[in-house]
């Protein structure tokens, strides 16, 4: 008898949510790694998939092995291939550990790698793009852990000034009057692994336009067990959707225990049918496989549509 091939790595899973790309590996217990390509960040970084090298940025939400396994590797092939220094944004609480795990690569290869380690307490921020900061924030897991929003700081002109004359304004500016104030705009939050809490009733959290979060458990008979790993259950999910205002919520860390088809009928069968289509699950590769390609001919009608001549 002829052996069966080796299992395949599963493939990284993906998602267009104008404008941006989600796509990562997450599987609890396993790994879990999600990259936003056109904000140069990945939260958390698994076993380092090939991928996760062109973020400059890794926001680390906490040190299971499943989440930051990768972590030494994603420092040494960004050196090695040139593309600079990766960067991990994490918890005060690692960042001695990290510098700990760099410093045993030291004795095993004989070489230093380059990396930096930005530690951040609640509420404090980091530029990772121009007008663009990542916010951390408190969540609560069996270890110390962190979730974090992707903020756009946008100038507004304040509303005292609106209508006045440019030279006007020029006039007071240069008279050191403050004729600008700063919003913030909520982009997209990765919450890492986490039970429920009080950082699902903050506004940044609620009005990101994508929410990443974690749904590890899914049947009744478990939500006892996602209280004492500290995880969110599909009942938790159902209380989300009500609150978030977000356009996807994308779920993460579900389990192989579960089948995605029987997946996708339970989160169904709990989630209101006006939320359905704002619901997504990161691994469910061959429903966001049909959904990007209808994304894709829908794009590809307006094209047609907009070289058309119009009726008359």
């Amino acid at each position: 008898m002829i052996p069966n091939p080796p299992p395949r790595r599963p493939q990284l899973g993906f998602l267009y949510v104008h404008p941006y790309r989600i796509q990562g590996i997450s599987i609890a217990g396993e790994e879990t790694f999600v990259q936003i390509p056109e904000l140069g960040v990945c939260f958390d970084i698994g076993r380092a998939p090939r991928a996760s090298l062109t973020s400059d940025f890794v926001a680390l939400s906490h040190g299971h092995m499943d989440h930051s396994a990768g972590l030494a590797y994603y420092f040494s092939q960004r050196n090695f291939q040139g593309i600079g220094t990766g960067t991990v944004i994490c918890h005060p609480r690692l960042e001695g550990p990290i510098h700990g795990v760099m410093k045993a690569w030291i004795d095993l290869e004989n070489q230093r790698t380059p990396h930096n380690i930005v530690p951040l307490e609640p509420d404090q921020e980091h530029t990772i793009k121009n007008n663009i900061v990542l916010r951390a924030f408190a969540t609560r897991h069996t270890v110390p852990s962190l979730g974090y929003i992707a903020i756009e700081k946008r100038s507004k002109l304040r509303e005292e000034f609106v209508g006045l004359p440019q030279p006007k304004l020029v006039e007071l500016k240069k008279q050191g009057v403050e004729i600008t104030q700063v919003h913030d705009i909520p982009l997209v939050c990765f919450t890492g692994d986490t039970m429920w809490g009080e950082h699902f009733d903050r506004p940044d959290v609620l009005n990101a336009k994508i929410l990443i979060t974690e749904c590890t458990f899914l049947e009744p008979e478990h939500r006892d067990r996602a209280d004492v790993g500290k995880h969110l259950h599909l009942e938790h999910i159902a209380q989300l959707m009500e609150k978030s205002q977000a356009d996807a919520v994308i779920l993460t860390h579900l389990s192989r225990r579960t089948h995605i088809s029987e997946a996708k009928q339970m989160i169904a069968d709990a989630i209101p049918r006006k939320h359905h289509d704002r619901l997504l699950i990161l691994m469910d590769n061959k429903s966001n496989r049909l959904r990007y390609e209808q994304q894709v001919a829908e794009v590809e009608a307006q094209g047609q549509s907009q070289d058309q001549p119009q009726a008359q």
